[in-house]
């Protein structure tokens, strides 16, 4: 089975808004000239939300996935999201391709920016850490391989899909791009997401007004993958995941909703 929640995460937006005069934290040492945090809105979600899904190949169910935000935590001086994010497979696929997965991340809550990001992969045979920390005062990622270089305020691929759940679609038209920069490993990735309009879907937990983007993955670069990704979110301040899906050599994995908790507010964009 292939993980659908690492190749869904990829989506963020460089930018900001009136400043944040708070900055604290040993991140400033070696720059103390760095002008303050950015300070960006987020009436999508709080600590405490939690989604589960099911995901899917073809009409078995594969796996479990979740993403949930159990606690604020203060990181450099600063208060932030601690974000995490699960893939398990599930039987009869882990009989056969045992999957148990996991990223975490720590997003700023006035900048919306992350400060730390752990990735544990447990997939069969294979096993892959990864731990970076983010230096926002001088520009740099932090990880054991050494010291990166990185623009202002990217992100890693969990806070990246948070982020984009904070940006106002309204007046997005079919066709509309955003660029995006990530930070993953060793190198910062661009990529496009594209907007492709709206849909009302079903799901286990009801039927939503939904946006659709799809980010555009390049040849060559991060989480290359044989077809498109589409992503549903809903067509509300939330804009809440509803339904996940990408195509593999044979078929498609789909991640859907199956439940929900610890919203910031109810769903408005659901129809029944």
């Amino acid at each position: 089975m292939v993980s659908i929640l690492v190749p869904l995460v990829l989506s963020i937006l460089l930018g900001g808004s009136p400043n944040d005069p708070e900055i604290g934290g040993s991140v400033g040492e070696k720059n103390p000239a760095k002008p303050s945090f950015r300070t960006m809105e987020n009436n999508a979600f709080i600590a405490g939300e939690r989604l589960v899904f099911d995901l899917s190949y073809g009409i078995i169910k594969a796996g479990e996935g979740e993403m949930r935000i159990p606690e604020m935590t203060r990181i450099n001086g600063r208060d932030a999201y601690r974000v995490q994010l699960t893939a398990r497979s599930v039987s009869p696929f882990s009989w056969v391709y045992r999957v148990e997965d996991l990223w975490e991340t720590h997003i700023d809550k006035k900048g919306l920016f992350p400060w730390k990001f752990t990735e544990r992969i447990r997939e069969g045979g294979y096993r892959r850490n990864t731990d970076v920390e983010f230096d926002h005062v001088n520009n740099v990622a932090i990880t054991d391989d050494g010291e990166f270089s990185i623009p202002d305020y990217v992100h890693d691929m969990v806070s990246a899909f948070y982020f984009v759940r904070t940006i106002d679609f309204s007046d997005f038209e079919v066709g509309d791009r955003i660029t995006l920069e990530n930070f993953h490993r060793d190198s910062t990735y661009s990529l496009d997401v594209l907007f492709h309009g709206r849909d009302e879907i079903r799901v286990k937990t009801g039927t939503f007004h939904t946006l659709i983007i799809e980010p555009l993955i390049k040849e060559g670069g991060l989480f290359k993958h044989e077809g498109a990704i589409h992503i549903w979110l809903t067509d509300d301040d939330l804009r809440v995941p509803v339904r996940m899906r990408t195509r593999v050599p044979v078929g498609s994995i789909t991640a859907e909703l199956v439940r929900y908790s610890g919203l910031r507010d109810a769903i408005r964009a659901r129809v029944q």
